[in-house]
């Protein structure tokens, strides 16, 4: 039976439909079309009676979907232009690739394969899609997942890769991304990008650092309502109770500094708010991530000689302590989802369960599988390794360790080190473990 939508409420749930209506955009757009809240609201439909999502409503929904899985490593505008080149926004496009013998479904034109690739090989599993094609009709399933193949894509074999190769690879593939096949297409998506209605951006401002500046962020915080930073709500605030276990926070609470920064700042039992940047991305002071690294190392590594600053320091290169991670790395380590399972299923690092991507946002968590890979990395192909070579390979992967190339990546970690350790004690000693 083929699918058929007429009503926005047929193929969303019901807390995105909700994060449609707390746009104020959407709701004005809705309103005025004469739509009311609680009642089903209606699909836009084109001459021949296909429904289509409006600029408006393409807009919000990539920016949901960022907002809660892809800030600061997906851009909404990227998004919204290959949507408008893919499927014209249209919720029930399909293509069929002759030579391929593929069909494309949905807004994002996702193939079912890479669905299931992305499902179950990177852990993106909000949205169940494994075994229903369906499903990619649905604007939000097929705006995650788009969102996270671009994701990495932008990385792909582990290297930042730009504007141009993300938009031509995710056209016509890997191959095809520096042939002239794609490079019409490359055209009409900045054509497409430059006439895209003005929309809110989210940036990749680098993480306020001095603590003058901490100070100010987190007083800004707290000066709000707890009303308005409940997890999901109109402001956006992001509680730790929300990302970590009851027992891990019960560890924060009895170390002293920790207690102390938290009760300077208002935070009480229960409710203990991340800090925030002026974008709302939640991200860990230097007092906390120095508290879950000496945590971690504690209860799981005690015998593995790592030390906790070394750990910091990653943290502060690979994602500015930032909560979800920035850019493709993933979480405060930067650890990707395939690594992380297979520390978790092959070495038997099994502290914390591993089920998706989304549990990469657990700083507990992160810095756990962080510490690992660091351990196994100290040890690669049986030799015991240099400082050097285990930050680059932690920083770069393994096999592409080269002095020449990655010196500077050793340069910024020595650099975030003197954050965390007293130069004057550490003088003449950089080791790891």
């Amino acid at each position: 039976m083929a699918v058929s939508f007429k009503y926005w409420d047929e193929c969303v749930d019901t807390l995105d439909m909700e994060a449609m209506w707390l746009d104020p955009d959407v709701s004005s757009e809705w309103i005025n079309a004469g739509e009311v809240k609680g009642q089903k609201v209606h699909l836009s439909r084109d001459p021949d009676g296909q429904p289509y999502l409006t600029q408006t409503e393409m807009k919000a929904v990539a920016e949901i979907i960022v907002r809660r899985h892809f800030l600061s490593q997906v851009d909404p505008d990227m998004i919204c232009s290959i949507a408008e080149l893919e499927s014209d926004r249209q919720l029930l496009t399909t293509h069929y690739n002759k030579k391929a013998k593929e069909t494309t479904f949905g807004i994002m034109q996702i193939l079912p394969k890479t669905a299931e690739w992305l499902v179950s090989e990177l852990g993106y599993r909000t949205y169940e899609v494994e075994g229903n094609p369906s499903l990619l009709y649905r604007p939000f399933v097929s705006v995650y997942l788009g969102s996270a193949y671009l994701k990495w894509l932008s990385n792909y074999d582990q290297k930042e890769r730009n504007e141009e190769f993300v938009v031509r690879a995710y056209k016509g593939g890997i191959k095809k991304a520096s042939h002239k096949s794609t490079l019409t297409y490359w055209r009409q998506y900045l054509s497409v990008k430059q006439s895209l209605p003005s929309r809110k951006h989210f940036g990749h401002r680098p993480l306020l650092t001095d603590a003058s500046a901490s100070t100010s962020a987190s007083a800004s915080v707290s000066s709000l309502p707890v009303s308005q930073m409940t997890e999901g709500g109109s402001a956006g605030y992001v509680y730790w109770d929300s990302r970590a276990s009851p027992e891990d926070l019960e560890e924060m609470w009895n170390h002293s500094e920790v207690v102390k920064e938290w009760t300077k700042s208002g935070e009480k039992r229960g409710k203990v708010r991340f800090s925030h940047d002026a974008e709302k991305r939640p991200y860990l002071s230097r007092v906390e991530i120095k508290a879950v690294a000496e945590i971690i190392l504690s209860k799981h590594f005690s015998t593995r000689r790592v030390k906790p600053t070394v750990l910091c320091a990653l943290a502060e290169v690979v994602s500015m302590r930032f909560v979800n991670g920035v850019g493709a790395w993933t979480g405060i380590m930067g650890i990707d989802y395939p690594t992380t399972l297979w520390l978790y299923k092959d070495l038997g690092y099994k502290a914390y369960i591993v089920e998706s991507v989304d549990d990469l946002t657990n700083p507990f968590l992160s810095m756990y599988f962080g510490a690992a890979y660091l351990a196994w990395l100290s040890e690669y192909e049986g030799r015991e390794r240099t400082p050097q070579f285990i930050v680059q390979a932690y920083l770069a992967g393994p096999k592409n360790v080269n002095i020449q190339e990655t010196g500077p990546l050793w340069l910024k970690f020595e650099e975030a080190l003197s954050n965390y350790e007293d130069p004057k004690k550490e003088q003449g000693s950089c080791s790891i473990l």
